[in-house]
Formats: C-alpha cells, sequence, structure tokens
C-alpha cells in the first residue's frame, strides 16, 4: 500500500515542503476541541494532528486506514494516556450514532473515491451539535503547490479532486452542508479546514 511505503518519509517531506502548515494545522484544530471532548480522527498519518488534539481532548480514537501511518502516530503520541489507535476506513467506520463531541479528518476528502460516503458516516457518528473538522491541502494556483501534488503523485499517491478554496467551499455546499466555518492555514500549500455543526 502507497501510505505504508511513504510513512517513514512523510515527516520527512511535510516538514521540509511545507512545515509552517503542517504544524500550523494541528494547532489550529486544536482551537476547536474542549477539555471535556471525546474525539474521533479519522486518517490521522503519522499524528501530525493526533499529538495537538491528544494535548486537549479526554479521550481521542485516532484511526487510519495504513498500519505503517498508524505505528509512527502512535510514537509520536507517546507521552498522552487518552488515545487509543485503531486501523479503519473512514467510510465504513464500527462506532455507534452519535458517540462523539468531535470528529476530525485531515487531508483524506481529496483522495476518496467517494466523499459523500465519508462525510456521511463523519456525521452519522457525531452528536447532535457536535463539530466535524476537515482540513485540506488547497492549491491556491501556486507553482510550488502544484508541484507537490504531482511530485506525490508521481510517488503514487492517487488524487480524486484537487480545490481551491472556493471549489472546496462549493464541494460542501453541493454536499447539502450550510452554515460551515472556513478557516485557512496560510504557506506554501495552504490547508482550508472546513468545520461543519451537527444540526441538534
Amino acid at each position: 500500500m502507497f501510505w505504508d511505503k511513504i510513512s517513514p518519509l512523510y515527516d520527512l517531506f511535510e516538514n521540509a515542503y511545507n512545515h509552517k502548515v503542517y504544524a500550523g494545522t494541528g494547532k489550529k484544530v486544536a482551537e476547536f476541541i474542549d477539555s471535556n471532548d471525546e474525539v474521533l480522527e479519522c486518517a490521522c498519518g503519522t499524528g501530525a494532528i493526533s499529538v495537538c488534539i491528544a494535548g486537549k481532548c479526554k479521550n481521542l480514537i485516532a484511526t487510519d486506514f495504513a498500519p505503517g501511518m498508524l505505528k509512527r502516530a502512535k510514537k509520536k503520541c507517546s507521552k498522552y494516556d487518552n488515545v487509543t489507535f485503531n486501523k479503519a476506513d473512514i467510510t465504513n467506520l464500527k462506532v455507534k450514532d452519535s458517540h462523539f463531541d468531535k470528529v476530525v479528518a485531515g487531508n483524506v476528502i481529496h483522495l476518496l473515491p467517494d466523499p459523500k460516503k465519508a462525510l456521511e458516516e463523519l456525521e452519522r457518528v457525531v452528536k447532535p451539535g457536535g463539530k466535524i473538522i476537515i482540513p485540506t491541502y488547497i492549491n491556491m494556483s501556486k507553482k510550488s503547490a502544484g508541484l507537490a501534488v504531482k511530485f506525490v503523485s508521481f510517488l503514487g499517491a492517487e488524487f480524486k479532486k484537487q480545490f481551491d478554496l472556493d471549489s472546496y467551499k462549493r464541494f460542501f455546499t453541493d454536499m447539502g452542508y450550510k452554515d460551515i466555518e472556513y478557516h485557512v492555514v496560510d504557506g506554501r500549500m495552504p490547508c482550508a479546514i472546513a468545520v461543519i455543526t451537527k444540526e441538534n
């Protein structure tokens, strides 16, 4: 699997190429997390966002489809005793309805063949009034951002979609979501964070 193969190099690449955004995204996501929150993170990767959430929440279940990524995330979060790591499919979560206060899915929506199914699952497992937090890299038509996508695609990643900020907002509108907050962590390849509050 591509993500298992790339897991030993992922942090190195992100920090060398896009450190400001890579580090800043986790910090920004953590601003939406409260101390009594039960949090589910999907596609946790090597734990760049997980380690920021873990320091804020009551409990975090961090999941990914790639065991190699989970292994690195577990090591990164080793000082926290409130984190559990599980292999999971974002489109078929083995979790009860309305279970989590916050659900996070970072940098995965643009890789999925059926993002609508993933969003439906995230909405299913979050409590009414809870938040779905979706950070995604956006291509602001900067030449360097395009090169990064080409490089990672060359290595074997398959991008189903590429977004700029307008098309990212349109993506959620087309899915039927309203009143979404958007926050952008700016840098070489910016990250747009969509925050959806589940209706009561």
